[in-house]
């Protein structure tokens, strides 16, 4: 499943014009900085940051091989398998404001940026 979910973006980025890709392109870095002013104005909003922790663990599962005549056989075996969750995680939130007007005048200057290297893509690849 985990494959799918990361191939998806390949196979969308086949499907692309030229145009596409390269706004695309052009926006990524941006559109990384976007998720972390989000997450930095989401832990101020909250009073704390929210931490993944992955655990993982056995479960019983059924597998199948072929034995020596071909027949496929079926016999218990384990998995492993991931619980994923969010667990609260204290932060100062001076440190935390900070950081936010430190992103946010990043995330200006690299909009500006985008913006001229969009216009170069619509030049470059008109439609």
């Amino acid at each position: 499943m985990r494959l799918l979910v990361l191939s998806l973006p390949l196979i969308a980025v086949a499907c692309s014009t030229p145009r596409e890709v390269c706004i695309s392109d052009a926006n990524r870095e941006l559109n990384i900085m976007n998720a972390l002013v989000a997450e930095t104005r989401g832990n101020l909003a909250r009073g704390y940051a929210l931490r993944t922790v992955e655990t993982s663990y056995l479960v019983d599962s059924t597998c199948y091989r072929r034995d020596d005549s071909g027949e496929v056989k079926s016999y218990v075996c384990q998995e492993t398998a991931i619980d994923t969750r969010q667990e609260p995680e204290a932060i100062d939130l001076n440190a935390e404001k900070a950081k936010l007007a430190s992103l946010e005048e990043r995330q200006a200057q690299m909009q500006a940026n985008a913006r001229a290297v969009v216009q170069q893509c619509i030049a470059a690849h008109p439609e």
